[in-house]
């Protein structure tokens, strides 16, 4: 009798934390799912893409989605999920709405996944004033066509009707941003590749913009492109080259087989990549010009090679590969001193591939000077420089054989040729000239 009795107050103790469990499950989650719903701008087109992101510890269990007007509301999506994951996201098409120009609001109608309201779960419930535009914006030039050569800079001041997400000039593809200036207009700084002729240019080259509700116009840009002609160099590649290169670079190119194949990994994959990093390293750019008058070349220095040098590599009389050179190359005493070619904001120290000991100084509205080889970096990421301040001393690091300075200037994350930026009168004539008379 004692042994059943123990058995039932067992039982009902059982019962009762079993009860005690379940009501607390039924009652700890007594708010519905946190609710986000991008994009935030207030104004959507029919080829906007909704992303609505639901948390809830208990799980998302339903989403729905309607159209709220004159307090009628049209549901657009619904969806119930079989699987509570307590994070969701969904993205709704808002092509098939049937949406009229003009004000509505967006409701979202989040459930999660507990017991409350008698095992109906929680129902977050989020309204969103929003407005249909399908209008794009409308782009004003206010700088004549620009005159630039192959490998050369242009820029052009331009204004928009309405907000915009995003403008700039697209070239064959490559976005270049503009930005947003105090008086309302737009500055784009722009390359003119030296891949690219001029013909291939002139037809490659659009401006675009999106407005906030993701309207985009886009049209072609009328520049006045020229070619530019660029020295080119066969080079036969020696045994005892090769090996210097192995040698000295060999952590580059871990797994090549021999000291020709690490060369021409350098030289391909590396290069390539680098270049890459730099489009990412152009993309820190300040919104407003840093730089003033002419850029400065390396004090007391002599050239020893071009931008856009075009060398052909031949080993055992075998054309194997060829390269650009992307800078202007300064020789002077070794390890001279540095000094900033303008004013600006160092984005960049560090070692990068073919490059080595690197520094590059943004400019503003995607203008950057880049110094290369270093043998020492006087400046940290951050750093505010002034003209002419000294910042590293010449070396011979990374993909290079002599004491001598790598300068080279960045458009967009594109090199472009350097020879314009130290020229006086090509700024003045192809930049502020033209900026200033645009804003008259």
């Amino acid at each position: 009798m004692r042994k059943k009795s123990m058995f039932s107050s067992l039982l009902g103790l059982l019962v009762i934390a079993a009860l005690v469990a379940g009501g607390y499950t039924f009652f700890k989650d007594m708010d519905g799912p946190a609710v986000q719903v991008s994009p935030t701008t207030g104004r959507v087109s029919p080829a906007s893409v909704l992303q609505i992101r639901m948390s809830d510890p208990s799980g998302i269990r339903s989403l729905s989605v309607g159209i709220r007007k004159n307090n009628v509301v049209n549901v657009i999506f619904k969806r119930h999920f079989d699987e509570y994951l307590p994070d969701r996201v969904v993205e709704v098409p808002l092509k098939d709405a049937n949406l009229r120009e003009g004000a509505f609001d967006l409701e979202v109608r989040a459930t999660d996944g507990s017991l409350a309201g008698f095992g109906q779960g929680n129902t977050r419930t989020v309204q969103l004033p929003m407005r249909l535009d399908t209008q794009p914006p409308r782009i004003s030039v206010k700088t004549l066509p620009p005159y630039v050569r192959r490998g050369g800079s242009a820029v052009i001041r331009y204004a928009i009707d309405e907000d915009v997400s995003t403008s700039g000039v697209l070239v064959a593809g490559y976005f270049v941003p503009g930005f947003l200036q105090k008086d309302g207009s737009y500055l784009c700084f722009f390359p003119f590749p030296y891949t690219m002729t001029a013909k291939d240019f002139k037809n490659a080259v659009e401006i675009t913009a999106a407005d906030l509700a993701g309207n985009v116009t886009k049209s072609r840009l009328t520049v006045m492109a020229y070619e530019r002609n660029f020295k080119s160099d066969n080079l036969e590649l020696s045994d005892a080259f090769l090996q210097t290169v192995e040698n000295k670079l060999r952590a580059l190119a871990p797994h090549a087989a021999n000291p020709l194949e690490c060369y021409l990994y350098i030289n391909n994959q590396v290069r390539a990549g680098n270049a890459q990093r730099l489009r990412e390293i152009g993309q820190d750019t300040a919104a407003a010009m840093l730089w003033d008058g002419v850029f400065q070349r390396l004090p007391r220095s002599a050239a020893r090679a071009g931008f856009a040098d075009h060398r052909f590599f031949h080993y055992q009389g075998k054309l194997v590969g060829e390269s650009f050179h992307l800078g202007f190359d300064l020789a002077s005493v070794r390890n001279a001193e540095v000094p900033a070619a303008n004013s600006g904001r160092v984005v960049f120290v560090g070692d990068l591939g073919i490059y080595g000991n690197l520094i590059v100084i943004d400019h503003g509205l995607g203008l950057m000077s880049l110094y290369s080889h270093l043998s020492e970096q006087l400046v940290n990421p951050g750093d505010v420089v002034k003209k002419r301040q000294i910042i590293a001393r010449t070396g011979s690091t990374g993909l290079a054989f002599g004491d001598h300075l790598h300068f080279g200037m960045l458009v967009g994350g594109i090199e472009v040729t350097p020879l314009e930026w130290i020229d006086a009168k090509w700024i003045r004539d192809n930049i502020t000239g033209r900026l200033d008379a645009s804003a008259n």
